[in-house]
This record gives C-alpha cells, structure tokens and sequence, in this order.
C-alpha cells in the first residue's frame, strides 16, 4: 500500500566525514520553535570519529538520510532516481522526485531503498507515546521535517520537507541532520526520546523507524507492558 508522498529537500553537498563530512556547506537545523525544544535535549559533548555524516548537496537530503541511517555510503542520485523509475516506470513526470532533477525524493523512495536491503519502514503513530518506542529494537529513525528556505545568506519565509537521519553510535544517540556542520549528540535513551518529543510537538513531523524484516514482522519495536 503507497504511503503519503512525503517530500525532502535542502541544499548543498554530502560524503563521507569525521564528525562531518569534507564536501558541501548547508545550513539551517529546521524550523526555531522546533530547535529550541530540541536542543534541550542535547548533550554537549564532541562527536567520535567513528561516526559517519554525510552534508546536504541540492536536494538529495533522503539520500543523506538514508546513507547516515545506515552509517555507510549505500545510496546515491542515480541510485535514487533508478528507484524513481521502478516506481512509476510509465510516467513521463515522475511523482516520486523533483522535475528538476536535484533530488526532492518522498517516502516512497526511502521505503523501497531499505527494502531492498532487507529492511523496513515503519510509521510512528504519533497518538502512543514514546515510552512505548522500543529503542534497542531499533536501527534508527528517520524524521521528515519542516525546514527553512534560505538563498544565499537570506532567509526566505517559507518552509519545506526536509529528511532528518538519528542513530546510536557507541551507546550515543546522534543527530545527523544533513544540513548540520557535525553531528550533534543528544545522549542516551532519555535524550533522543526528547529530541523526538519537542519534534513532535510542532505537529508537522513524520517519524520512520529503521528496523529489520524480522521486528517489523513481529511487531517488537513497540514496547506496550
């Protein structure tokens, strides 16, 4: 069953980083409200090597998202816009991507890149509350946020979807927003859920949970005793 087409955009350029990557100079965290709520629940503390954070490039933040969920380069533009096809291989303006050719992939695209890796999408329902998200049970979380629209060093009055990557590295929790210079810690357990909380709360959040074929099946990433 296809699910909203949800949409991602941004600006600048992605690869492989230390605590950020090397190419591209995006900017923006996401709306202000959101981000002062979020950064409540940040840890102040630096970002290892070992974590991988890919920069934002035109509008290939699903792509970002993807590649930092996972924490590896697995995807990219062409990769993407091949999915593109298979999902509506006779549209000639194809629903799944930007006209422009500069990314703006929806949900569609994400759920059938990590299909075809053998793992899962599933949609948070908003209504629970956090206390029954079964973390351990999960890879990792992809949001689709409201983000500013900013030209040059203006910013502009008008918000688009932006897809925001979290995952635990060495027992840390890590905002891997492709639009941050590094990525940002926001701790144990307790911080990502109120990362998640204060996102959320704004209303216009979309929250996807990573997970293999096997807790999706069973139903193990919601945790109801």
């Amino acid at each position: 069953m296809r699910e909203p087409l949800a949409r991602g955009s941004g600006e600048e350029g992605g690869v492989r980083g230390r605590a950020s990557a090397a190419d591209g100079c995006g900017s923006g965290k996401g709306s202000a409200e959101a981000e002062k709520g979020m950064s409540q629940a940040q840890e102040a503390r630096p970002s290892p090597s070992s974590v991988y954070h890919e920069r934002q490039r035109l509008e290939l933040c699903a792509v970002h998202a993807l590649n930092n969920v996972l924490q590896q380069q697995l995807f990219s533009q062409e990769a993407a816009d091949e999915i593109c096809k298979r999902l509506a291989p006779d549209s000639r303006l194809n629903p799944h991507r930007s006209l422009l050719g500069t990314g703006n992939y929806d949900v569609n695209v994400i759920m059938a890149a990590l299909q075809g890796l053998g793992l899962a999408a599933v949609w948070w329902d908003r209504r629970r509350p956090l206390s029954q998200l079964a973390l351990p049970q999960v890879l990792g979380l992809i949001l689709n946020l409201p983000s500013p629209v900013s030209l040059g060093l203006l910013s502009l009055p008008l918000r688009r979807r932006h897809w925001v990557a979290l995952r635990q590295v060495d027992g840390i929790y890590y905002n891997l927003d492709s639009k941050l210079r590094a990525p940002e810690a926001l701790g144990d357990e307790a911080g990502v859920r109120a990362f998640l909380a204060a996102a959320l709360s704004q209303g216009l959040c979309e929250v996807l949970l990573v997970v293999t074929k096997e807790v999706e099946e069973t139903g193990c990433w919601l945790q109801t005793s």
